[in-house]
């Protein structure tokens, strides 16, 4: 009887330590998929909900290229070239840059990273954007997601954003009846440059079984505090190798 109770000590012993240990970097495969659902929230009524798979063309030592395939369209896949830590990059001003990093393996309570970058002309109405995020690792949290549930390390990110809008015109116009018939009146609006600021929050669940996020929370913030929008994706299903 002693030895069995050492025995059940050892192993919840272990166990522990593998819940509360570092996290490497996932060993993803070909063939390894997942299926999820996104749902992005703009304003008081925009509401649009997706169901994309992702599937595990190759991989390297250094990136994974991904099949992303909305779930029931007859079109062809996509295919995106991520890090092989789940990082995503991006072509800003010639050079190319980190502009998400939601997992720095390994994964330790408290560990905490940064992204930091200036994109010029990031869209028609501005002139340049800087982002800037510090992710901190927080630590284990049971969660639950179309998938099942999940015991899942928590990553947060928080930090702000600041753009350049560029000067617009803009025109009005009003008509003016007289004696003689009437007139049309334009008047020009010149709008100068500004500068707009805002907020960001960042959530992620990564669980080491899937290799993944098993949900994933972005918002974004005026400087007012009112939120602009909200991006939210949960594992829906999941195949991956051993």
């Amino acid at each position: 009887m002693y030895k069995i109770i050492i025995a059940i000590c050892s192993i919840v012993f272990t166990m522990s330590v593998a819940v509360a240990g570092s996290i490497d970097l996932p060993n993803v495969k070909p063939g390894d998929r997942w299926v999820c659902k996104s749902v992005t929230e703009s304003g008081r009524n925009g509401w649009i909900e997706k169901h994309k798979e992702f599937t595990v063309i190759r991989n390297t030592p250094t990136s994974v290229l991904l099949s992303i395939k909305e779930v029931g369209s007859k079109l062809p896949p996509d295919e995106q070239l991520v890090g092989s830590d789940w990082s995503v990059f991006k072509n800003i001003n010639g050079e190319e840059v980190i502009v998400s990093r939601p997992f720095k393996f390994p994964l330790d309570q408290g560990k905490t990273w940064e992204i930091d970058y200036t994109e010029d002309h990031p869209s028609k109405e501005r002139k340049n954007q800087r982002i800037h995020l510090v992710y901190r690792v927080v630590g284990w949290e049971d969660l639950e997601v179309p998938a099942g549930k999940f015991k899942a390390m928590k990553i947060e990110a928080e930090g702000n954003w600041k753009a350049e809008i560029e000067p617009s015109v803009g025109a009005t116009a009003s008509t003016k009846a007289g004696p003689s018939g009437s007139t049309t009146i334009v008047q020009t609006n010149k709008a100068l440059p500004k500068s707009v600021t805002g907020r960001i929050y960042k959530a992620f669940w990564y669980e080491p079984s899937v290799k993944r996020f098993v949900k994933i929370i972005e918002e974004d913030f005026n400087v007012q505090g009112a939120r602009n929008g909200r991006f939210t994706m949960e594992l829906e299903s999941f195949k991956v190798s051993e």
